[in-house]
């Protein structure tokens, strides 16, 4: 009886239980995710609290606080009336690379915006600015500055976008980004490689033309920073901000600002590259004017092995430049060396033509016996012996009885008197058949003659380029 009244109590009180429970406002409901859903069989599962998202609610708060769904930020701020304001600064970081063949640079800069926008004001105690990083940037107006001439551009997003918004109490804001630039600059090459190049970084607003947007340095010339920046082949001799303007025959005048800087480049590279193997290998040339005449095999190869040296370098040059339509000044020394060396075959040439036909006259005079082989003469060391030739064919000189050649006859010519000075001029004619006949004559005058004029080409150009 006991056992049975219990129950009934037990039956009776339950749902009221559960009714209760239901109604204690205190309660807090709390969500409960299972860790694992393929859980073993016979396992317990495992809750855990699923949390808010703080990040979300904060920037809604940041929303509500600068009232961004209160206003159009579709249109700039101040609509209507005069242009706004913009100041710019920028801290280069490093300028990347510099191609002569695409006559571009790449540079790497902090890029920062100064302007106010009212409609975002919020008040504030402390008067101190609020950060945020690009996300909110989506959401109000900013300027719209592109770089001028750029052929790539991006902002780095490593291991977040690089973008930074801060805005104060009274609604003045910066906007800084870190970007790399790939823009154009017009080199001219004529004194490379001792040559100058003036290279300029352009900003200017896409949409707004002077009437609603203008741009400005911030703080004048000391706008642009720059860090200690090193460059492989160039120096850097200048770096300063400057504006101007822009002219569009659809649109109309745009504030354009300039990071304009000069490069020098380093000649040292290219001294050890391209000038001093130029320089030995024409001197290497003049080594055959010491080389005996009648050594054709030693003479010839070496003249062709300057002048495919001089060739290969002169392909390795053009090849590292771009196809310009004027004359270089590394263009005027290569092609000036390459004429040395080629002239240094020629004079060879020349020399080996003459001799032969020197070598005809005698035969046909008779100086040379008909039975002389100069092939044999030379078979050893190239060089001709006078020794092979048989002198018994020539009449000798009648002598006195002292050994001595008798005296010429007087004949009629006047001897000049006292005072005059006898002078034996030979003309242009006689001079060019004394060269022919004395062929050898040409070496020793190249010996002098070339390095001379090789010597004075280079204190004429080095004066004039470097």
């Amino acid at each position: 009886m006991p056992l049975a009244f219990k129950l009934f109590l037990l039956t009776w009180l339950s749902p009221i239980a559960l009714l209760n429970g239901s109604n204690f406002p205190d309660n807090k409901k709390q969500t409960e995710v299972p860790l694992n859903d393929h859980r073993k069989q016979g396992s317990r599962p495992e809750f855990r609290m699923k949390k808010s998202d703080s990040t979300k609610s904060t920037l809604i708060k940041s929303e509500q606080l600068l009232r961004i769904e209160e206003h159009d930020f579709a249109m700039r701020p101040g609509f209507g009336s005069s242009a706004i304001p913009v100041g710019i600064d920028v801290q280069v970081e490093s300028i990347d690379s510099i191609s002569e063949v695409n006559m571009d640079f790449t540079m790497t800069l902090y890029l920062r915006h100064y302007w106010k926008d009212e409609r975002l004001s919020f008040p504030s105690t402390s008067n101190k600015s609020r950060t945020f990083d690009g996300r909110l940037v989506k959401k109000i107006w900013v300027p719209d500055v592109f770089f001028v001439h750029s052929k790539r551009s991006f902002i780095h997003d490593t291991t977040m976008e690089n973008i930074m918004l801060r805005v104060y109490p009274d609604g003045n804001i910066l906007y800084s980004v870190r970007i790399t630039v790939t823009a154009l600059c017009s080199m001219d090459f004529s004194r490379f490689p001792l040559d100058k190049q003036n290279c300029s970084l352009e900003l200017e607003s896409y949409a707004y033309n002077e009437k609603d947007l203008m741009l400005y340095w911030k703080n004048g010339n000391d706008s642009l920073g720059t860090e200690e920046i090193l460059l492989s082949q160039f120096f850097i001799e200048q770096f300063n901000p400057f504006n101007g303007l822009a002219f569009y025959s659809s649109t109309g005048w745009y504030n354009r600002l300039y990071i304009n800087f000069i490069l020098r480049r380093h000649i040292f590279f290219f001294m050890l590259q391209t000038y001093f193997p130029t320089m030995l290998m024409v001197m290497l040339s003049w080594v055959s004017f010491w080389i005996d005449r009648r050594a054709v095999p030693a003479r010839v190869s070496l003249g062709i092995t300057t002048v495919l040296t001089m060739t290969t370098i002169i392909t390795g040059v053009s090849a590292s430049m771009p196809q310009v339509s004027y004359v270089k000044a590394v263009d005027i020394y290569l092609w000036t060396s390459f004429l040395f060396v080629f002239l240094s075959v020629i004079e060879y040439a020349a020399v080996n033509y003459l001799t032969t036909i020197e070598e005809m006259k005698k035969l046909k005079s008779k100086k040379i016996p008909v039975t002389y082989d100069t092939t044999q003469a030379m078979a050893f060391d190239g060089c001709f012996h006078d020794n092979d030739i048989d002198l018994t064919a020539f009449s000798s000189i009648p002598m006195n009885p002292e050994g001595r050649p008798p005296p010429r006859r007087n004949t009629a010519v006047n001897l000049p008197s006292e005072g005059h000075r006898l002078r034996r001029t030979r003309s242009l004619k006689r001079s060019v058949e004394y060269i022919i006949n004395n062929s050898h004559i040409i070496d020793s005058y190249s010996r002098i003659l070339f390095p001379f004029a090789y010597v004075l080409f280079n204190i004429i150009y080095w004066s004039l380029y470097s």
